[in-house]
Formats: C-alpha cells, structure tokens, sequence
C-alpha cells in the first residue's frame, strides 16, 4: 500500500508535456501546488488543455507562473486588463502581489473575466486571480487580502516549506506498512469541543479543533489533545469543516504553543472563522476573561490557512489526500473525504451538515469516490423537526398578527446562517405581499456576515447566488435599514410605527438583541420570536420556559427588574443540523456505503438512541452488516493496518 512520490517521473512529465517554446526556469513545490515557472506562457491560448492532463497524468495540481523578468509594469497591466473586460464586468479593484507574480482583479461579476485569464496571463506575466466584489462591503473580507499581500513573502516561503513536507517520499509506509487510527479528543456524546485527531505511519491530522466557550476556561471547554502528550508542532495539519467555534475556535491556541503547518478549510470559512474568533476576543476582554489564545495567533493562524474549493482534490500529507464537499450547514461549511495511501482507507466527517435544501443553501453532498468509515454528527438524531415551510408560515402569521396590533417583533438570530435565512423568508415574503413593508432593522454581527455571504455566491443555493451575480441582492432589500450604533435603539421602539427588528445574540446571552429587549418587553403589542435552540442557562431559554420577570444588573450596578408582557415564540424548523429523518435519509442515499459509522455531536441518550435505531433500521437503509460506534472522550479505534 505504497504512496510514494517519484519526484524525477513528476518533473519529467511536465517536461516533456509543455513546448520548449515555453522556456519553463523552475519547478516549484508551494503546499500542495506544484508550480512551473516559464517565461513564454503563450501556448497557454492555443493550448490551455496542457495543465489539466499533466494534473491528471503526475495526480497533483499544476499551477503556471511567470518568470518575474516578464512581468509588466502595473499601470500597463492594469491598463490592459481594462482594454479587454466587458463593461458589464464592472470592475472595483486591481492590486499586485509582486512576490507570487498574482493580479488580484475585484469585479461584482468575474465570471466575465474569467475566460480571459490566459490572454491577461500571456500579454502581462501576472496570474490573474479574480474574485467576487461583495455587493456588501465586508471589513473582514478586505483585511483578509490586505494581510495576504502584507505578508506574501512570508505566505511564499511557507507554502515552500510546506510543499516540502507534502511532497516528501514516504518512509514508514513502504513495503505494505500503513495503520489508521483515529482518537475522539472532544465532541464525543456532546455538544461542542469538536476534534478528532487522525494518525497514519506518516501523518497526524486534526480533524476541527474547537471549544466549549460557554463552559469558560477549564479543561472540559476545550479538545483533549494534552493527555495525549501530543505537542502542536507534531501535527501536520488541521482540516475545519466550518467556522463556528465549537469546530474552530481553539485552533490558534495551538499556534501559540508551536503549530507551523496549514489548516484547510473553504474561503468563505477562512473569513468567517477571523470574524468569529475576534468577536470571541473581544467579548472575553469586554468581561475581564483572558482568553487561551491572541489576536496574533490569530492572523498567524490566517496566515497559515490554505482556502480550498469544493471537491478539488488535494495532497496534504505524503500519504493522504483531501477533498472538501458542500454540508449544507452554513456558508462554506464542508464534509471532509479523506484518502489514506493507495486506496488503503477512506474515512468521510461529515461535520454538521444539513440533508435538506434551505433558501440560503443546498442540500449536504452524499456521493463520494470511497467510503469506508463515515464519522457522523448526530445532534438532532430523536428529534424530527417541523417542515421549513411551516415554520415560515408561523414566522409569517406573528408578524402580521403583531403587526395588526401595531407592535414591534424582536428576532433574537445567530449572525451566521440563520439571520440571513430569516432576511431572505421576509424578503422574498415582503415582495410577495405576504407580509406588509414595514422597516426591517438589523443590528450586530450580522451585516459583517451577511457580507461576506455576498463575497461567495457560488457557495450559495444555485437560485441565490444566481440573482446575486445579475445584480439582484435579496440581503439589500428597499425595507431593510442597516445600523452601525446603539443610537436609534430607543427611537426605533418608542416609534409608534410596526417594525423587525433582527440582532444578535440568538440566545439572549449579550449584544443588541438584550438591549431591545429591555426596551420592548413591557409592551404587551410586540413580540419575542426566537428561531433558534436556546440552550439551557441562557436568558433566551428561561424567557422561552416562561419567565416573565428577568432581572439584570444596570449600568450603576444596580439590578433591575425587567416584566415580560410581550408575546413569546418559540419556532422549529430552521435549524442548520439534520434531524432525525435527514440524518436517515443521508445514511440511505449515502455512494457508497461504508461499513462502519461512529457517531458524534450529540447528547448521550441521543447519540445512543439514534445508534440503536441505525442499528434497527440498517436493512432498510441498505447499510447491510454495518458496525455503529458510539465513542467517548479519549477512545481510540484502529481503523485499518496493515503491519
């Protein structure tokens, strides 16, 4: 089960299979690229079918690039790029990255430039790499490129040293050697801290690395890893399917403690992931709690992301070999494929996923290359939750009974994914004449997000990201009123006109959400309509069990008593996870089969229950003799060896 590289065959190939004409300088290995250097690029446009069957011949991903003696100078690159893009392009920006050869080109539709990526590669020298302009202005979205080129020397150098480490020949896994072993550090009958770390005979993976920040700083808040006495810079990489914290937010601790090599994970959850740790940050510093890890280990951590797209196979260890598919769950979110030597074993993570097509996005891939061992989340594995469509219904109904009584609705939503399905029902309600066209306020983290959502159309549902690349943007609709500062707060309630109002936090726990309540809840005419879990402990939860007095500690220190006389809601059904009847349905349709699952993401008696029901069930989910596993903190299972 040898996975050995032939480095001479490699380079022979390329040799061989690009014209002399080319005058190809050097071969470069930068991560998991293998990038040719040339100084006559133009048989790319007569052809550009080359670089695909090399890829397809040598098994790795080729990338040309310019000898920098060629390069034009930016003016007449720039110059030139605008000559031959259509207007309706629309090009924002234009920068250079002189270390790496790349011109980065912004335009609200690059679809249009694309085609013409070899011509603007052969006539000026730089690679062209275009990207979507956000219709939404996102800070995070701009930071991230800022930093990229701010420190491209050094991204150059450790996509080098990481080409390096990936490329290497194997040792340990010649002459049939190979094992499998994977041990749960965290998410394992639980909720939260998820990690899983893979072991070969040549590679030590993560599988996520994330905390538990309700539960403050003690062990049982974040992964395992120490009673392994595995030191971050043993490991070779860190896969994150997506970029809420319990799956993310402990990965720049181990930059702190010496982690050099590169996490993998999507574009979009690259940005999403910075947003969300920086608000952690600073809600820590905000409640006098230090937190495990810094904003430097943060833009480290950023430095060190390699983004990849959805099923592009990719090599990220000498023995395995990555490749990301879409889980539904939230933008940018991914089931991991992983294949371990030649064919030797494939283990599929699913993350969270989600089995059903919502408006924001589609449904969670089911078919693989291989599967052998599926690791599953399990969260809603008892529950069956009610249909989208009537969930939106009774979301639709409150507003418009609220409404007739001239009050206000306060939706308390999670920044990431579910405030934008929420923007979207009432848009697309709004211009339906469901529901009246009053103002829609939105407040918090959620106009950074829903930005960045805009900056990645094709990550959306097809319909979506469709209308948003013509110009249509349902996340800027006429009613919808952005606001930056708490100013309006108390205007915007005492109004005597109906209004939404959609802010963060989901669960009550602090942001604008608290601020409008302490406003709004004496006034039996409004209402609270929460449309996500409120986790036992939380405000959100006790107000949704029945509390109708709430006390708070006011800014002179006193405590307050707030007397809940608005109507409350509860609604189901919008829920990024899988219930139990998707959870099902994926282990139906699941290409192919595997022959064993683990289950995690869940409470105990779920995570049991939904096995014994897997287990009941198996024949007529055609998973024949499968083995269901449910592990603990800290069990190891052996997948595969061959020793």
């Amino acid at each position: 089960m040898s996975f050995n590289i032939d480095l001479a065959y490699i380079r022979s190939v390329i040799l061989k299979s690009i014209p002399p004409t080319a005058q190809v300088t050097r071969l470069e290995f930068e991560g998991s690229e293998i990038a040719v250097y040339v100084k006559n690029p133009e048989f790319l446009l007569n052809q550009g079918n080359i670089v695909p069957q090399i890829a397809k011949t040598v098994k790795k991903r080729i990338v040309i690039r310019t000898d920098p003696s060629i390069r034009k100078i930016p003016q007449e690159t720039e110059n030139f790029i605008k000559s031959i893009a259509p207007p309706e392009a629309e090009i924002e920006s234009i920068q250079f990255d002189h270390v790496l050869g790349e011109v980065i080109v912004k335009a609200k539709r690059p679809h249009l430039l694309e085609e013409k990526a070899n011509q603007i590669l052969v006539y000026t020298g730089w690679r062209p790499k275009i990207l979507q302009a956000p219709p939404m202005r996102s800070r995070v979205f701009e930071e991230v490129m800022v930093g990229y080129l701010a420190q491209s020397e050094y991204r150059l150098k450790f996509l080098r040293e990481l080409g390096e480490v990936i490329h290497r020949d194997v040792m340990l896994a010649k002459d049939g050697n190979n094992y499998a072993r994977i041990t749960f550090l965290g998410g394992a009958q639980e909720v939260g801290r998820s990690a899983i770390l893979l072991e070969t005979a040549e590679s030590t993976i993560l599988l996520d690395f994330g905390m538990n920040p309700g539960r403050g700083v003690n062990p049982n808040s974040f992964p395992r890893l120490d009673l392994l006495k595995i030191n971050p810079e043993d490991i070779d990489a860190v896969i994150v399917t997506h970029a809420h914290l319990d799956h993310a937010g402990f990965v720049p601790y181990l930059f702190k403690y010496g982690f050099r090599g590169a996490v993998y994970t999507t574009e979009a959850t690259r940005d999403l992931m910075v947003l969300l740790l920086k608000d952690y940050l600073e809600i820590s510093e905000r409640e006098g709690i230090e937190p495990v890890f810094t904003l430097k280990d943060v833009e480290k951590m950023l430095l060190h992301t390699v983004p990849l797209k959805y099923e592009i196979v990719t090599d990220i260890a000498p023995d395995i070999r990555l490749t990301l598919y879409n889980a539904g769950h939230i933008l940018g979110s991914a089931t991991v494929h992983l294949h371990i030597g030649n064919g030797f074993h494939n283990i599929v993570y699913t993350g969270d996923f989600k089995f059903g097509r919502t408006r924001l996005l589609d449904r969670a891939d089911h078919k693989f290359p291989r599967v052998d061992t599926l690791i599953m989340e399990s969260t809603y594995g008892t529950t069956e939750q009610p249909k989208r469509e009537e969930a939106e219904e009774m979301l639709l109904k409150i507003i418009n009974d609220t409404y007739q009584n001239r009050g206000k609705v306060l939706i308390p939503t999670l920044s990431i994914g579910r405030a934008q399905e929420i923007m979207l029902i009432i848009a697309d309600a709004m211009k339906q004449n469901k529901i009246p066209k009053i103002p829609v306020y939105i407040e918090g983290m959620v106009l950074e997000a829903t930005a960045i959502h805009t900056a990645y159309p094709d990550l959306l549902a097809k319909d979506l990201g469709k209308r948003i690349k013509e110009g249509e943007n349902p996340f800027l609709y006429e009613t919808f009123v952005k606001l930056e500062g708490r100013e309006p707060r108390t205007e915007i309630v005492e109004s005597s006109e109906p209004a939404i109002i959609i802010a963060t936090s989901g669960m009550l726990t602090g942001g604008p959400a608290v601020e409008y309540f302490k406003l709004m809840a004496s006034n039996a005419n409004n209402s609270l309509v929460f449309v996500s879990y409120q986790v036992e402990g939380t405000l959100g939860r006790r107000i949704k069990d029945g509390a109708r007095e709430v006390a708070f500690v006011n800014e002179r220190g006193k405590v307050e008593i707030i007397r809940v006389k608005m109507q409350v809601y509860a609604i189901e059904g919008f829920s990024g996870h899988s219930d139990r009847r998707q959870l099902l349905e994926y282990l139906r349709r699941i290409e192919p089969k595997p022959s064993s699952i683990f289950l995690v993401h869940g409470e105990k008696n779920v995570v049991k229950t939904f096995a014994n029901d897997i287990s009941r069930l198996k024949q007529k989910l055609n998973l024949g003799d499968i083995e269901v596993r449910v592990p603990n903190i800290l069990d190891s299972y052996t997948l595969a060896y061959n020793l």
